[in-house]
């Protein structure tokens, strides 16, 4: 993944990032995998953690896509250059606007096919199933806490048409109910942020660059979703005037 990073960045974080599993004492409820940010300034790198807990109901072909998500190019590559942002006040450099932050890292995952980091149909199909995990939970959340659904009613709704494994449905189900509105943010934000993507290549043609593109996007922190639409569009204008 780091390798695949300077084709698509012309910045990149000077914080490192490291690999650990879930600690054991949490690990039975816990996602399978999360984000914690490091800090330069006290000398602590990023951590990704990943659930090592009942591996029969965490099929390795998922690992390529949530590494993506939660590590580069997703959180910490957008979280570590937000925190680096010297130009900006404290409160950006540590904002968190969900519909960004949780879009960006499902629009890494999808970054994934242009860095070529899906090796195998088993690995796509990963990434595929995490896409229809999201979408299914667009339809739970609201389900649960719009339309009255029964906890059973938004389980068969993961069971019947996503790949995810019962473990994970259950531990996921917990979470929408206990954060409402919350999970319905990475795809709303991806849709997003795919849509600018395809606005700025439309209207920019040959003068479309992917680095400088996404430098646009990260480097100056997460927006709301409508101040990100002004922002890019003022960025896009730009580009055309050179």
């Amino acid at each position: 993944a780091d390798g695949g990073l300077p084709p698509l960045f012309a910045t990149l974080p000077r914080l490192p990032y490291d690999v650990q599993p879930v600690p054991a004492q949490i690990e039975e409820n816990y996602t399978t995998g999360r984000y914690n940010p490091g800090s330069m300034q006290n000398g602590i790198p990023g951590h990704y953690i990943v659930n090592t807990s009942k591996l029969d109901q965490r099929p390795l072909y998922e690992l390529p896509a949530l590494t993506l998500h939660e590590a580069v190019p997703g959180h910490h590559l957008q979280i570590a250059l937000q925190q680096e942002g010297g130009g900006q006040p404290y409160f950006r450099r540590q904002a968190n606007v969900t519909a960004f932050t949780e879009g960006w890292g499902l629009y890494s995952e999808y970054l994934g096919e242009e860095m070529g980091f899906y090796r195998t149909p088993y690995e796509r199909f990963g990434r595929l199933s995490y896409e229809m995990w999201r979408a299914c939970r667009l339809v739970a959340d609201t389900g649960l806490h719009w339309l009255d659904w029964s906890e059973e009613q938004a389980r068969a709704c993961f069971r019947d048409n996503s790949a995810l494994a019962p473990h994970n449905i259950e531990t996921e189900l917990q979470r929408y109910i206990g954060w409402p509105g919350q999970a319905t943010a990475y795809k709303i934000g991806e849709i997003r942020l795919r849509e600018i993507r395809e606005r700025a290549e439309r209207e920019l043609g040959p003068k479309f660059n992917i680095r400088t593109f996404h430098d646009a996007l990260l480097v100056e922190g997460p927006l709301p979703l409508a101040l990100l639409d002004h922002r890019m569009d003022a960025w896009i204008a730009e580009q055309k005037a050179k």
